[in-house]
């Protein structure tokens, strides 16, 4: 949902919708033409209007509603013309700067196609329409979803191509009444005066389209307001593609002559002798040779295009059974596709709508939790949202991944399972072969004979004369025994005065860490009673609270698990590790404090 303040209308229009029923959506949709055309909007306002509007989906509900069956809207067609009107302001003006891809590639493409198809039913319904009160009103509507989309290519001049190549527009364009004749082509001078280079961007083969029946409805009627319009617009093309001059005078010979003595005198002969002197000055400038090769051409193509006429004629009762045949099927086949497609549109239109409806909901609900949640819960709410979309977005890519995996492997896993299976086989083979296998005789090991020990004893006698062996006398040994006796003996005696010394050091430190802590917890002397001095003035405190702690660590490690004394068995009962005493007082003597 949007960051920045949204417009109370639209914010309200949102709820409303979101909670109203599908048929009633058209009708609250119409309440947004009312908030674009506030007199007091200005151009920054209008904008802002508009993005909120897009960022709250009501422009896509907009298009949904467009692509449902018109008939069953309350008010029908003027519902729809009046949504693609409100639907095409929507889109002109605005920016989107979250994934502009999606609205300029694939938004404004499906807008242009829902207002051409429904201009489409409205061009077939005012055909049939028989009451000129009818006919007015499809005029009207007409004339309403044609001037949205004029108004939508001008806003956005990269869709002026996209309305030319639609095949709805030349449908359109191709008719024989002459109020929507007359209407399209002026959509399409409107193309060429938004974007002049948009002939050079279409294929050519609708290029083609479009200059046939143009000049089809320069041969085949005399209505000078079809005719105004058809030679306005093709004037208009010339000028704007010089290229197309040289096509009109090659591919349609009688023009010069149609203009000429069919719609000269009508009302329009400016234009009309504008063109013919582009088409004059193009035909002067071309080579009377090319021309008569053309020709040559020409009749060479009519000659061989006879001869496979007349071919296909003899051919004609068989060629007509194989027709009827595929044309059965074909139209089967395509009425099979037909419905396939309607229920896959009605499906998917479905779909949207509820993905639509269900993330407005959530958006409501985020909204309402946000305005509980306090402001500076917001960002750890969001955060703790984002990580648990982002472990169950984890978990389904890590289970996919797990199944690829899985079925890439599954050939692997039959290989190898079969590989173990021969091996067992082939273990258990080799076992059976080896117990029938008879056990060879024990062979006793051969002995030394006398010339072998003789030089063995030899080389024994050799290398003592070479390496005789120091010997000491019985008196040097016992001095030298003496003499580590009484090193040893002094080591020991050092050492039980370094421990002694070591627990008289350790005994003051408590001492004075007590003396601290009594006097960093003494009362102030207003405060002091009796009971304070007698602390002060004994030192039993600091021993009894020594003895106390020793006591203490010694019932700790009598109470010690057997596996924690497995390097003690040789120690005396009485005696406590040292490491275990100096632990328990760090920890009770820092700074006074446990």
């Amino acid at each position: 949902f949007p960051m920045a303040a949204t417009d109370p209308q639209v914010l309200a229009l949102a709820a409303q919708i979101t909670e109203s029923r599908e048929q009633d959506i058209p009708l609250l949709l119409l309440k947004l033409k009312g908030i674009l055309s506030s007199p007091s909007l200005g151009y920054e306002e209008s904008n802002k209007i508009k993005q909120d509007i897009y960022d709250y989906g009501l422009t896509q509900y907009c298009l949904l509603v467009l692509k449902q069956d018109h008939s069953q809207l309350h008010g029908a067609w003027a519902t729809a013309a009046q949504l693609a009107e409100i639907l095409s302001h929507c889109c002109v003006g605005l920016e989107v700067k979250e994934d502009p891809e999606e609205f300029y590639r694939k938004f404004l493409p499906s807008v242009i196609d829902s207002l051409l198809v429904l201009g489409k039913r409205l061009q077939v319904r005012f055909i049939r329409a028989i009451k000129d009160k009818e006919k007015q009103d499809f005029l009207h509507w007409f004339q309403m979803v044609t001037n949205a989309i004029c108004w939508l290519f001008g806003g956005h001049i990269q869709l002026a191509a996209r309305v030319l190549q639609n095949d709805h527009f030349l449908q359109l364009l191709i008719t024989d009444d002459v109020e929507t004749a007359i209407v399209m082509m002026s959509v399409s001078h409107n193309i060429l005066r938004t974007n002049s280079s948009v002939l050079l961007q279409v294929e050519e083969e609708t290029l083609h389209s479009v200059l046939d029946e143009l000049v089809y409805k320069l041969s085949s009627t005399t209505n000078p307001a079809v005719g105004s319009a058809a030679t306005k617009l093709l004037l208009l093309m010339a000028k704007s593609c010089k290229q197309l001059v040289q096509l009109f005078t090659a591919r349609y010979k009688g023009l010069k002559g149609l203009l000429s003595k069919q719609w000269t005198g009508k009302g329009f002969d400016r234009e009309v002798n504008q063109l013919l002197d582009l088409l004059y000055l193009e035909q002067s400038s071309g080579k009377g040779e090319m021309q008569e090769q053309h020709e040559a051409a020409c009749i060479i193509q009519a000659a061989w295009r006879g001869f496979q006429t007349r071919k296909r004629l003899k051919k004609l009762p068989q060629a007509v059974v194989t027709l009827q045949r595929s044309f059965r099927a074909k139209r089967e086949q395509e009425l099979q596709q037909l419905t396939k497609q309607k229920e896959d549109e009605a499906l998917k239109l479905q779909m949207q709508l509820q993905r639509q409806r269900a993330m407005r909901l959530f958006h409501e609900r985020q909204l309402a939790l946000l305005e509980v949640v306090h402001a500076s819960q917001v960002n750890k709410y969001m955060q703790e949202m984002e990580e648990k979309s982002a472990l169950t977005i984890q978990r389904f890519w890590r289970g996919y991944r797990a199944r690829r995996i899985f079925h890439q492997q599954k050939q692997s896993l039959k290989e190898y399972k079969a590989a173990v299976i021969i091996q067992r086989a082939a273990c258990k083979f080799l076992e059976k072969r080896r117990r029938r296998r008879p056990l060879s005789p024990w062979k006793e090991p051969k002995g030394l004979t006398d010339e072998q020990r003789l030089a063995l004893q030899q080389k024994v006698d050799d290398y003592i004369k070479l390496h005789p062996a120091s010997q000491m006398s019985e008196e040097t040994s016992r001095e030298l025994h003496m003499q580590a006796q009484a090193k040893l003996a002094q080591f020991l005696l050092r050492n039980r005065l370094d421990q002694r010394a070591a627990q008289r050091r350790e005994a003051l430190l408590a001492q004075v860490n007590t003396d601290v802590e009594l006097l960093m917890n003494a009362p102030g002397l207003a405060e002091t009673t009796e009971k304070d001095f007698g602390a002060f003035m004994s030192r039993s405190i600091p021993v009894a609270t020594k003895a106390r702690q020793a006591h203490n660590t010694m019932l700790k490690y009598t109470r010690w698990p057997w596996w924690k004394k497995l390097g003690d068995e040789f120690m005396e009962d009485d005696v406590i590790p040292d490491d275990a005493i100096n632990t328990e007082l760090e920890t009770l003597f820092i700074g006074g404090r446990k």
